[in-house]
């Protein structure tokens, strides 16, 4: 493991926002030369099975996976979850709960435009969405259209559910000291997935990390498809600064979308210790 040098511990499926499915992605990371690979899907991991067994099949070292969407200092963050026992009971539970959220959104919005005299919106809305985990915007705003309250979307999204309109909701995902108590609760390490991505000031991603420490989490992406040069080094001086450890992943989704392919970063700096150095009694 201390010689490993091309991991690649981020990437998705179409079990979430990805375009392949894993068979094919153990397939690419094995012929791209990846030697230890990681599925994370986002708030799922319905997928880690047929991960596992098709990495199995092509000799290719695993780790288990997952990228659990957070909500820190009003900014969406995300928190990968590597080398975790994927059947643990409370890790499932959190992700369950954070892809439902949608569901206890919907009905706030819905009763929010109550509160202007327009009612049932969430049952009409019910109608465009098989899945209440689903729900979203746009099908409250097809039953506005439908019932009246507006000609069109656009103009439902002019009066109407977007920021200082009634029925608007911000998402609440799951919060950080959750997100990392899953993980670490299941056997796994947290890593601060593409900080370079955030917009937050300097004294923002100070407490994320100061937090993200404190909550128990171990790692952060130095190299990652998000990141240039000047993030590699940034981000390996907090993994200094902070005692991190630093990981690897492409966030592959899409061979037509994703500007960075399976294993085809670059490698860690020497100045940091590999995440994978913490997992090696979690390889499959």
């Amino acid at each position: 493991m201390n010689t490993l040098t091309n991991a690649d511990l981020h990437c998705h499926s179409v079990i979430s926002d990805g375009t392949l499915a894993p068979e094919v992605l153990a397939q690419r990371a094995k012929a791209n030369g990846v030697e230890l690979w990681a599925l994370t899907d986002h708030d799922e991991l319905g997928g880690q099975d047929r991960a596992i067994e098709a990495a199995r099949q092509i000799g290719l070292p695993y780790l288990t996976g997952t990228e659990i969407s957070v909500t820190f200092a009003g900014v969406t963050v995300h928190i990968v979850g590597l080398g975790m026992d994927h059947q643990n009971t409370a890790l499932l539970d959190g992700l369950r709960a954070t892809r439902g959220g949608r569901e206890a959104r919907a009905r706030e919005m819905s009763d929010d435009l109550a509160r202007v005299g327009i009612k049932g919106v969430y049952e009409g809305a019910l109608k465009y969405v098989g899945n209440p985990e689903l729900i979203s915007r746009s099908h409250f705003a097809r039953y506005l259209v439908e019932a009246g309250v507006c000609k069109d979307v656009s103009e439902v999204f002019r009066k109407y559910i977007t920021e200082g309109k009634p029925g608007y909701v911000p998402h609440r995902w799951a919060n950080l000291r959750d997100a990392v108590g899953w993980i670490t609760g299941a056997g796994g390490v947290a890593v601060i997935a593409h900080p370079g991505r955030y917009k937050f000031t300097p004294s923002e991603e100070y407490a994320l990390f100061s937090e993200f420490k404190a909550h128990g989490g171990q790692g952060v992406e130095v190299m990652t498809g998000a990141h240039g040069q000047a993030d590699y080094a940034k981000y390996a001086g907090f993994c200094q600064e902070f005692g991190l450890a630093a990981s690897r992943g492409s966030d592959f989704h899409s061979p037509e979308e994703s500007h960075t392919d399976l294993g085809q970063l670059p490698d860690l700096p020497g100045s940091v210790t590999p995440v994978w150095t913490l997992l090696a009694s979690r390889v499959l």
